[in-house]
């Protein structure tokens, strides 16, 4: 991994030396607690890419990248959380709206930390979550099938679609009240520490001033489809943290080596694409190198699982988190596309 010389770089590895990668372990098994948000606040990540005016950093975004890739690989259940949180500043940030008045400073700044619950739109011409038009605002209706940091998040993002097949984002509070009901915490293979819920959505109201973007899907899609394409910095933060693992095991020098340079070239490759101008015509491109990360993702948490021998099967094993949590990454954020390339790829070895 490369070093940045910027204050948030050094305050995120402070941050998973001291805390994070100590009671990581103890996290993944009972939940990310709340000191751990209130942590990454004071480091002053919640603010990495949000507008200097409006009290953030507006970081490179090569730092964005790093303090992710860091947060990552030190707890990746404590990443994921605080991940949300950067799109809805990025969506205040670039769209005109009364939200952005209201809510752009306390997110930027910390005070107030959001999750998202719009990766639903993606299934489209299916609408799990439909956004109808009423006088002074919206109902929205449906099921939002994952939502993370329920409890944690003090708003979240919220998309539906219209009859005219058109997104509407708007902001609300995280947080039970008339139409909106979760479920119980979801308990999954991997990453059950975030929190994650689903939502019930039987009418519920929200304001015109709450909305922050409304985009015809098809343009949503031109914008979305090729960033979803790009290799997420946790990939790699969970990849290296495994190959610290690896390297520091008996007979594991030269494994480590060999597959930290492949890496390294991969993650070259994947940031330069994430650098370009999404066009619709570079996904395939994207995702190819998506799914040679995913590979050395898999051998990298595989090789630590070895590596470690028996004491990989313990809940407790560093290794057999970072094998789970590399399972999970796989599938984030999956859309159809990204599905059939990576199935591809397996079969044709």
């Amino acid at each position: 991994m490369t070093t940045t010389p910027h204050a948030l770089v050094t305050g995120a590895q402070r941050l998973a030396h001291d805390l994070l990668v100590p009671r990581a372990e103890r996290v993944d098994q009972e939940g990310v607690p709340a000191s751990h948000v209130e942590a990454v606040k004071r480091a002053g990540l919640l603010g990495v890419v949000a507008p200097r005016e409006y009290g953030g950093a507006d970081a490179p975004v090569s730092v964005a990248r790093e303090t992710a890739e860091i947060l990552s690989g030190a707890c990746c259940s404590t990443w994921f959380v605080q991940t949300q949180h950067h799109t809805p500043v990025k969506l205040l940030a670039t769209y005109d709206s009364p939200a952005r008045e209201k809510l752009l400073r306390p997110l930027a700044t910390g005070e107030l930390m959001a999750g998202i619950a719009f990766a639903h739109v993606r299934a489209f011409p299916r609408v799990p979550v439909r956004a109808v038009p009423r006088e002074g605002g919206w109902r929205f209706e449906g099921k939002v099938p994952w939502y993370t940091g329920w409890g944690l998040n003090d708003v979240m993002l919220l998309a539906g679609v219209t009859d005219t097949a058109e997104v509407v984002f708007v902001c609300v509070e995280a947080r039970e009240q008339p139409g909106l009901t979760p479920s119980a915490p979801m308990r999954l293979a991997a990453l059950s520490a975030a929190r994650t819920v689903s939502l019930e959505l039987d009418g519920l109201w929200v304001p015109e001033e709450a909305v922050v973007l409304r985009a015809p899907q098809e343009e949503f899609a031109l914008i979305d489809l090729p960033r979803a394409a790009n290799a997420s910095p946790a990939v790699f933060g969970v990849a290296y943290a495994a190959l610290d693992l690896v390297a520091r095991s008996p007979d594991g020098e030269e494994t480590a080596r060999s597959l930290r340079a492949r890496l390294d070239q991969v993650r070259r490759e994947a940031y330069a694409l994430a650098d370009r101008p999404a066009a619709a015509d570079s996904v395939p491109e994207r995702l190819a190198v998506k799914t040679r990360a995913f590979d050395l993702l898999r051998a990298a948490t595989t090789a630590a699982i070895v590596a470690g021998g028996g004491r990989s099967m313990a809940l407790d094993s560093r290794a057999q988190r970072l094998a789970r949590e590399g399972m999970f990454l796989l599938v984030q954020g999956q859309t159809a596309e990204a599905r059939r390339t990576h199935l591809g790829s397996l079969a044709s070895g």
